[in-house]
């Protein structure tokens, strides 16, 4: 029994020993412990230089395309459709045929009103006649004054009969010539609202509709904010004569020709608080040769067409730029951080411009040009920590300015301090 316990002791002894040489194992730092601990230091950092670049101040809107004329075809007479003599779609110049109403009716009044003119002016001349056989008459003394009076009276009333009867012969004509239409303005045709052998008339809904092509129209609405931060901001440059209005498509595609602001509105819409803002922009024909047969080659902006419209200055201006990934935000707004004193992190709250694209960011208050920015490894960072700073990538002037509307070029491989990032 004793030895029993002798050994159990021993083991309890061992056991314990073990277990305290796996303790202060695990507590000693290893070599590739020691290797982490020695490489623990201040984050690396891409940095940028805040500069002063000319930059293209953009405000964005949603407008709409709208023809500057716009006509419905409404028939002037009543009668069958006879031809159509245009292909839907197609642009017409003013004067140019496009629908025929039934002739013959038409035809047949014009010449029974110029065969009341005749009779009229038979009657006409036989009134003469009589009025002078009375005044003869009455000169002898055979005639009676009541006789002269009648035939003056006569007379009068032939003479307004010729002009009522040469009058219908115009209303006449004028109806005739009501049977073609013909373009008012130049422009774009739509559909036939009515194929051949319709009767038509005054009352009838529109035979089609032209839209004008060249100039159009933008319309969009301003809030009053925004005009007046737009007129504070251009009022001493010129006015509407120092912004370009650009348009972009639902695809993004940029239009290639600018507009000019040519009408701000003299109201306020109650309902929305803003006020509509239109602009003058070309839409010439696109290039490229036109297939024979086929439908004109067309233009690339159309009545009624939701576009995204931008107002830019024409002259760029100097504006604080930096890359959009250097902005960071919180509750407080908008901030960046810089590095300080001793490579230390410095948070700046920064106000960006409109004219900040998903590339770059305008600022307009919190940095003044010169500072060095953080742009990567930004979110490891923390005020007042140090940091370890290396040259970010570079961006190229192409994407300087921040409102071309043509999105900033690509940018170059990443910098070391990015790669130091991503390592560790």
């Amino acid at each position: 029994m004793p030895s029993v316990m002798a050994r159990a002791t021993l083991l309890r002894a061992l056991l314990l020993a073990c277990l305290s040489l796996a303790a202060a194992g695990l507590m000693a730092p290893g070599p590739a412990t020691a290797q982490l601990g020695a490489a623990a230091g201040p984050p690396a950092v891409g940095v940028v230089t805040a500069e002063r670049r000319p930059v293209t101040e953009r405000t964005d809107f949603v407008g709409r395309i709208e023809a500057i004329n716009r006509v419905d075809l409404h028939a002037r007479v009543t009668g069958f459709l006879q031809e159509r003599l245009f292909q839907e779609g197609q642009e017409v110049r003013t004067g140019d045929p496009l629908f025929r109403i039934e002739r013959a009716p038409y035809e047949a009044q014009l010449e029974q009103a110029r065969a009341n003119v005749a009779s009229a002016q038979a009657t006409l001349e036989n009134a003469r006649v009589a009025l002078a056989r009375a005044r003869e008459l009455r000169q002898t003394g055979a005639g009676t004054q009541a006789q002269l009076d009648n035939a003056i009276a006569q007379e009068r009333t032939a003479a307004a009969g010729v002009l009522g009867a040469q009058a219908a012969v115009r209303v006449a004509e004028i109806n005739l010539g009501y049977t073609e239409i013909t373009a008012p303005i130049d422009g774009r045709i739509g559909r036939s609202t009515y194929s051949v052998g319709n009767v038509v008339g005054p009352q009838a809904e529109p035979l089609a509709t032209i839209v004008s092509q060249d100039p159009m129209h933008v319309v969009f609405n301003v809030s009053q904010r925004q005009l007046l931060e737009l007129f504070n901001r251009y009022s001493a440059r010129g006015g509407t004569e120092a912004v370009l209005v650009r348009v972009r498509f639902a695809d993004g595609t940029v239009y290639p020709h600018p507009g000019r602001i040519d009408f701000v509105g003299i109201q306020v819409d109650r309902n929305t608080d803003t006020v509509l803002v239109r602009a003058v922009i070309p839409n010439p024909p696109r290039e490229g040769p036109s297939e024979q047969g086929r439908l004109t080659a067309g233009r690339m902006l159309i009545d009624g067409q939701f576009v995204n419209v931008s107002v830019e200055g024409v002259e760029p201006v100097l504006a604080v730029v930096i890359p959009r990934a250097a902005v960071l935000q919180d509750q407080g707004g908008n901030f960046v951080f810089v590095v300080g004193e001793g490579n230390r992190a410095e948070r700046r709250n920064v106000q960006l411009g409109r004219s900040t694209s998903a590339e770059l960011a305008v600022v307009e208050e919190g940095l003044s040009g010169g500072e060095t920015v953080i742009s990567e490894g930004v979110q490891r960072v923390r005020p007042g920590q140090p940091v370890n700073p290396a040259p970010a990538a570079p961006t190229t002037p192409q994407a300087t300015d921040a409102g071309g509307g043509g999105g900033a070029a690509p940018r170059p491989g990443p910098s070391p301090a990015a790669a130091t990032e991503r390592r560790g």
